[in-house]
């Protein structure tokens, strides 16, 4: 599902639009314990339980595509008889009202869930009308099909912080009355899922709050789908695969992987106007090993890190920008350019200095003439000072505060 369908589905989330026919539920404990079963008609809850239940739903399908939503095939085994989907669309047919059913998918869910303390499992039943549209995106008042979904949720529940607060039986402050509450989702899915806006019963959308470790026991276990990594995990993994093959040179590695992304980066700007923009530049073995040819990456460390790559992505080719560390890239960006920065101003005192001599009275030798220009500022003014073209002149900026001043040949000046 791309971004434009899941917030299609999500849009309907809101009171004047919401069409949840039923919701059920089954409260776990941390011994996997079913505490409390539940059911009923969604638009029949009171207002304030409405909107919570609402807010989890749109939980579900928040973050981003890749990372947080994670498309997933189902094999073909699991839509034989007897299989996941199989299982999946007899409850999507249920509308939730057959209680069999949805007493053994919390089974299903209690069984491959791994987790060590209390959640909630929440499942709703919707049936969307999907209007036709045109090419340009215009609505026609006319319905292409119905689409059929569950959505469910798993909601760690915790006891609420102590603390102190206002006791009215006693009429005094005194220690909080401590509850169990419902947290936002920890794990969801979306079946069957909306691919080009209609019925995809061969794949569902996988939610995950936690991106560096989601739950992909649940994806396999629970839901018979292969793991499939967030774009956190493959950004963490390609990253481990290079400093692992640069040995234990921090230093040396990070300077490497940093140049590595930067040639990642370029390369994305190279391709994205000949890719969709929904499909992302994906990133081949044999395109792999040209970028780090561009390196200072040894050929044996880059050997290294074209089998570890192939060997770890053989089964799922991620996007380039999935791999790039975008907050290290800035970082580093930025220390480069401070670097080039103060080696050009370095440059530019020993030039002074050699063509220079101090004089007692105004610290320069008026005798030698050499240059048009000549500096003379304060020890921390130097790494300010920077090389800029200004209506096609090069010209030497350096920044003055409101409390500064400066002196041309001796002669206050006014900025």
């Amino acid at each position: 599902m791309n971004k434009k369908e899941v917030m299609e589905i999500k849009r309907r989330f809101k009171k004047e639009g919401c069409t949840f026919t039923r919701m059920c539920g089954c409260y776990v404990d941390a011994e996997k314990n079913k505490v409390v079963n539940f059911g009923q008609t969604f638009l029949n809850l009171e207002e304030e339980e409405f909107f919570k239940y609402l807010e989890i739903a749109k939980k579900v399908l928040s973050g981003n595509i890749g990372n947080n939503l994670l498309t997933l095939d189902i094999p073909l085994e699991e839509e034989r008889a007897g299989g996941r989907q199989q299982f999946l669309m007899g409850l999507r047919e249920s509308r939730l009202k057959n209680d069999e059913l949805t007493e053994r998918f919390y089974d299903m869910v209690i069984d491959s869930y791994d987790y060590a303390g209390n959640y909630l499992i929440l499942l709703f039943h919707d049936a969307y009308d999907v209007m036709t549209k045109t090419t340009d995106n215009n609505r026609l008042d006319e319905s292409e099909e119905v689409y059929e979904y569950l959505l469910c949720a798993i909601c760690p529940v915790s006891l609420s912080k102590p603390g102190l607060g206002y006791r009215a039986d006693e009429n005094r402050i005194g220690p909080r009355i401590r509850d169990w509450v419902v947290g936002v989702p920890d794990t969801g899915f979306l079946f069957p899922a909306f691919n080009d806006r209609t019925t995809d019963i061969h794949s569902l959308l996988f939610y995950t709050r936690d991106t560096k470790e989601p739950h992909s026991e649940f994806m396999e276990s629970g839901l018979g789908c292969g793991a499939r990594r967030t774009a956190t995990e493959q950004k963490n993994l390609f990253s481990h695969i290079v400093k692992h093959a640069l040995g234990n040179d921090g230093e040396s590695s990070e300077e490497a992987l940093f140049e590595l992304q930067q040639k990642m980066s370029d390369y994305i700007e190279e391709q994205e106007v000949f890719v969709d923009e929904e499909t992302g530049v994906i990133l081949e073995g044999e395109e792999l090993s040209r970028l780090i040819a561009d390196t200072r990456i040894s050929d044996d460390a880059a050997s290294s890190i074209k089998e570890a790559y192939d060997r770890s992505f053989n089964d799922q080719l991620p996007e380039v920008a999935h791999l790039i560390d975008t907050k290290s890239l800035e970082e580093g960006t930025r220390i480069r350019e401070q670097q080039l920065l103060r080696q050009q101003v370095e440059e530019l005192k020993e030039q002074v200095a050699k063509h220079t001599a101090p004089d007692e009275e105004d610290g320069f030798d008026d005798g030698i003439k050499t240059y048009d220009v000549i500096l003379h500022v304060k020890p921390e003014k130097v790494p300010q000072i920077k090389s800029q073209t200004i209506d096609g002149r090069k010209c030497l900026v350096i920044p003055l505060d409101d409390n500064e001043h400066a002196a041309v040949n001796g002669v206050n000046t006014t900025v």
